[in-house]
């Protein structure tokens, strides 16, 4: 029997967004305002290099398990089995030319990889990375509580890939059931022009959530989006490409109320990014696996903090 994902809701999610797929809408409102504007960036990390007093690389900052998700481990900044996903590259197509770039490499062996599930299970032998800006103690390096967060990325074609760019907020690595998770773009390496966007409260009888696909006018495997949220004091708005997301619910833009706003404000909590190339485990392993997917990767122009 296959290990349980560590994330929770990963099937409730994948079974609403896979519901959204037969809708027709369109990815984005027709004109909008760029959320930038009025706005300054208040953090910026262009990735010319890897800068470990900021990120911290491994499994997800968790006391929730062990902070593993999906079909790999997630190595830590010195790798493991002897790959490190972890490198800049240069890269023209980023805005100064250098690129992070996170990869997923299939080892094919049994691995041994500190309280990972996957060790002794083929389809489970790939190391990948997840880089963010908190570790299990709780201490979060960079946080925020409001702003305009966004990432530049390409995302790789392949069979297996769910990358995302996604915040959680600093007390529940503590305790997990005062969670919130914004999903700002999760996406699946098959399918090059659809993506999706979460906003989940998770634990306690005020859990919920939103979420909606998003259809994209362009193949975000063949070039460099950008990918934001909008954090205010009581909400959150996704946006592509720097216009907002419709909400395939309501035909409108999406402006999802955080209901647990007021505590983060009495808590003065933050909210933390992570950047995470994972594998997804609700779809058949390639047989075979071709050699061309043994090895992926997903890159990161930037990430900015607009206030």
């Amino acid at each position: 029997m296959l290990p349980s994902l560590s994330r929770r809701g990963f099937l409730h999610a994948s079974a609403a967004f896979l519901a959204l797929q037969g809708q027709s809408a369109s990815a984005t409102a027709p004109a909008s305002d760029d959320p930038t504007v009025g706005r300054k960036v208040v953090f910026e990390d262009a990735f010319n290099s890897l800068d470990w007093s900021v990120w911290d690389a491994g499994p997800k900052a968790t006391t929730d398990g062990t902070g593993f998700y999906g079909r790999s481990a997630f190595a830590t900044r010195h790798g493991e089995e002897g790959f490190n996903p972890y490198s800049v590259v240069d890269d023209p197509a980023a805005e100064d030319g250098k690129a992070l770039q996170i990869s997923a490499k299939y080892i094919g062996r049994v691995m041994n990889v500190r309280k990972y599930y996957g060790n002794t299970l083929p389809e489970f032998q790939w190391i990948s990375g997840n880089l963010q800006t908190a570790r299990k103690d709780g201490v979060v390096l960079k946080g925020w509580r409001k702003g305009y967060f966004e990432t530049r990325m390409l995302f790789p074609r392949h069979p297996l890939t769910w990358p995302a760019f996604w915040m959680l907020n600093g007390r529940s690595i503590l305790e997990p059931r005062t969670s919130i998770e914004l999903d700002i773009v999760e996406h699946k390496g098959w399918e090059p022009t659809v993506y999706g966007t979460y906003l989940h409260e998770w634990g306690g009888p005020d859990e919920g959530g939103r979420s909606t696909g998003v259809e994209t006018p362009v193949d975000m495997t063949t070039g460099y989006c950008r990918y934001g949220m909008l954090v205010d004091d009581t909400r959150c708005v996704p946006y592509f490409n720097r216009k907002p997301v419709i909400d395939r619910k309501t035909g409108k833009p999406a402006d999802w109320p955080i209901t647990r706003s007021a505590r983060l404000d009495e808590e003065f909590d933050v909210f933390w990014p992570l950047l995470t190339l994972a594998l997804r485990t609700d779809v058949r392993f390639p047989q075979p696996l071709q050699d061309a997917d043994r090895i992926t990767h997903m890159r990161v122009d930037y990430f900015r903090v607009y206030a």
